[in-house]
């Protein structure tokens, strides 16, 4: 019997930088006989599996390229880093994300033959034509799981199959989802024909594979935290009689899911049905879900989590865009008696004990441990910790995503990548992380994994614990509250992650028995055209140009007027996000940014069409999205008047579609009737009007919380100047109409308060 080799050789790897695994290569070489999905348990070398593809691809194709796509750039970095050393190329494996400019991105492209990036940078640049995927000969999707519903993935393998020359997809992934269903949307979303497993007990693999220690700890939830749950399941109660008399049925103790469902019901029949009843039920399921947000943080994340949560609910009741669910939860007897036991509880979650003593045993057993510890929520990574980093000899840090809010602001993807290599490094020994740090993170020595709380996702549940036994055994741990819906979401994560176990054989029969087995490399079904097949036709040769402005490529309307057979012709655009004509322009409003740009300072929202209006003879404004009415907290009466401002005072029309697609499906009729039946051609025009001083110190002040339009112009003309405002006492503040006791109070907390960003 032949000793399998030690290491890959091939002349594209280098020397002694890949150890030889049959499984890797048995799956490459499945891989290399068309496209595939290719599912294997975390820590077991996916990522070997798709260099093994790539050489054999660029050896087959001496002029091609290799597009490898991730979801984060921590990730792409930690690809980049890894291909660079492995591979011979060198110079020619690049990685590229938003953080290159896309003259750059454009160069890079060119020269390189493997390239690492954001799905998003490279669906925004296949729009906007900087690139063509016709000479790539492989496309890697890792975390294909995500290669959903309107994920850039999905986009991608729609254009890469029907551009490309010589078409490879390979899929990589270890969580692909419980359910048959699902696997089948994963594939069809890349256009694979084709599923390969191995799992932890194939003979070929076990050897590979480090014990995991799992074990849940209940954790009993003090009685101060039951009584406040109790109070807001009160405020549930009556939510829940309210709806019942409405004729609307939701069950006695609804999940948030339950709740969006008869949500979205509610907006559809709003839509066909505007009676005040329906409007009363729609604000009522908005009240809920806040509720049920709450009930959650008081019983599996403690009192500093739903403290904050109810502060920020507090500003949102007194701000001038406060919602009426906002403003009656914070007004409800009930909801002010939790409020005030609230006050009283000076216990803290027994979780964040129990999570210390975790951490302690397990440093203390070995104090060259790393350890995550994973929290739903960023306000209780903020208290997990400052509670860890107490503790002697612990080294904590968070690490939690890009975006800032108020009291709490994100990590940059350079900061990201920062930590993991301090982390792996031994600066930091604990990482206190939300659910960026769930899916790809190369960390080896990676010992304990705790869960704060459960996660009801098979697939979260898969990606947190393959963060540990990699390179050596590995422990998880998941604190569950006794007696809460922490109870349900375990057993349903457990239940779900035992059916995909069980399903996982089967997947290989998934892909051909939906797509074909001789169909590897097909293209994937187009949707129907709908609206846009009544648009009239396009000369001969002629394809119907659409100018559109560079922020909206953030939008799906431009991918759909792509497949709807547009030339997208993208720009930086002062005034409109459409042009199809000479003649018309057109603004796009969701529902909410409609609302928002009238409320939060009118002028925004009259400046832009004052400025479409002067710049082409036809503008329009359409209006996205089926809750015009609901959005927000505005009386219809205003809402009309706003309308008919917009279309008799500034003669512009209003056209008002459901979603993305339906907003592209009209912007390609109108292009195909201005330049096939007009022979209109598509010029930019306009420029965007500058604001006026006074406007200007009108708008640095409504930023503020609580503060419009109307009482911005009242401080100012009352002090003279935001100076003056900015220096004036919450008594003087309150002597200005429009300005009560709270919005002052809010503006000298937002003017005083010590910064922390």
């Amino acid at each position: 019997m032949s000793r399998e080799p030690e290491y890959f050789t091939h002349p594209m790897l280098k020397e002694n930088s890949l150890a030889y695994r049959s499984y890797q290569m048995e799956l490459a070489s499945r891989a290399l006989e068309g496209s595939s999905l290719v599912v294997l348990p975390t820590g077991l070398g996916k990522t070997v599996v798709a260099v093994l593809a790539m050489v054999a691809r660029l050896t087959q194709f001496q002029e091609g390229k290799v597009l490898m796509l991730s979801p984060t750039k921590p990730l792409v970095s930690q690809h980049t880093s890894f291909l660079k050393r492995v591979l011979t190329l060198d110079d020619e494996v690049v990685m590229l994300t938003g953080d290159v400019p896309p003259s750059k991105r454009a160069e890079l492209w060119r020269d390189a033959r493997v390239i690492v990036s954001t799905p998003q940078v490279i669906e925004n640049d296949l729009v906007a034509k900087r690139l063509g995927l016709e000479d790539v000969v492989l496309v890697v999707f890792d975390e294909a799981h995500r290669a959903v519903g309107s994920y850039a993935y999905t986009y991608i393998a729609k254009k890469y199959h029907e551009q490309a020359e010589h078409p490879l997809v390979l899929g990589i992934t270890a969580s692909p989802g419980a359910n048959e269903e699902r696997v089948k949307e994963v594939c069809e979303g890349l256009g694979v024909g084709a599923v390969y497993t191995k799992s932890e007990h194939d003979p070929d693999v076990r050897r590979y594979v480090h014990r995991k220690d799992i074990e849940w700890i209940e954790v009993p939830v003090p009685k101060e935290m039951m009584q406040l749950r109790n109070e807001l399941e009160k405020v549930m109660e009556d939510r829940l009689s309210e709806l019942g008399k409405l004729g609307v049925e939701v069950s006695r103790r609804p999940t948030r899911k339950q709740l969006l469902d008869v949500q979205k019901k509610l907006m559809v029949k709003l839509r066909f049905s505007p009676e005040p009843w329906v409007y009363r039920a729609v604000s009522l399921v908005a009240e809920m879900l806040k509720l049920s947000h709450g009930v959650e943080l008081v019983e599996s994340q403690g009192m500093s989590a739903f403290r904050k949560y109810a502060e920020r609910l507090r500003r949102e009741a007194f701000s001038s865009k406060a919602s009426k669910a906002a403003r009656r939860l914070i007004e409800d007897v009930h909801f002010k008696r939790a409020l005030f036991l609230l006050e009283g509880v000076k216990v803290e979650h027994p979780k964040l004990k129990k999570v210390c003593d975790i951490v302690k045993e397990e440093l203390s057993r070995n104090p060259d441990s790393r350890i995550i510890v994973f929290t739903n929520y960023r306000d209780s990574s903020v208290v997990v910790a400052e509670a860890l980093s107490a503790i002697e000899g612990v080294r904590a840090t968070r690490f939690v995503g890009q975006t800032s809010r108020q009291d709490d602001r994100g990590l940059s993807q350079k900061e990201q990548i920062d930590i993991i290599e301090r982390f792996k490094a031994g600066e930091f020994n604990v990482l206190v992380a939300t659910s960026v740090a769930e899916e790809g993170l190369d960390i080896p020595s990676t010992d304990l994994v705790v869960f704060y709380e459960p996660v009801p996702s098979e697939i979260r549940s898969i990606q947190r614990k393959g963060r540990t036994g990699r390179a050596r055994v590995g422990r998880v741990v998941v604190l569950i509250a006794k007696g809460t819906r922490d109870v349900g979401a375990y057993w349903s994560s457990v239940r779900k992650e035992r059916q995909m176990s069980q399903q996982m054989r089967g997947l290989e029969h998934v892909a051909q028995n939906e797509m074909g087995e001789k169909d590897n490399e097909a293209r994937p079904p187009r949707p129907q055209r709908a609206l846009s097949e009544f648009g009239g036709s396009t000369p001969s040769g002629s394809t119907p140009i659409v100018y559109v402005d560079s922020r909206e490529l953030r939008s799906q309307v431009v991918k759909v007027l792509e497949e709807l057979g547009m030339d997208i012709r993208v720009d930086t655009m002062e005034v409109g996000d459409y042009v199809v004509s000479e003649r018309v322009a057109i603004e796009r409003k969701t529902t909410p940014d409609l609302l928002s740009s009238f409320i939060d300072g009118e002028r925004d929202l009259f400046l832009q069409l004052s400025d479409l209006s002067r710049s082409y003879d036809r503008p329009l404004l359409v209006v996205e999205g089926e809750d015009v009415y609901t959005a927000r907290r505005v009386h219809p009466n205003a809402i009309r008047g706003l309308l008919a401002s917009i279309a008799v005072d500034f003669s512009i029309p209003l056209l008002f579609t459901r979603d993305e697609r339906e907003t592209a499906e009209l912007i390609a009729i109108l292009a195909r009737r201005e330049q096939s039946e007009r022979g209109e051609k598509p010029i930019i025009r306009g420029k965007k009007s500058a604001r006026t001083l006074p406007e200007q110190q009108e708008y640095v002040l409504s930023s503020i919380p609580g503060v419009g339009q109307k009482a911005a112009r009242n401080l100012l003309k009352h002090f003279g100047s935001i100076q003056a405002v900015l220096n004036a006492s919450e008594k003087e503040l309150q002597q200005v109409p429009l300005i009560g006791k709270k919005t002052a109070r809010l503006i000298r907390e937002v003017v005083g308060s010590e910064y922390k960003g």
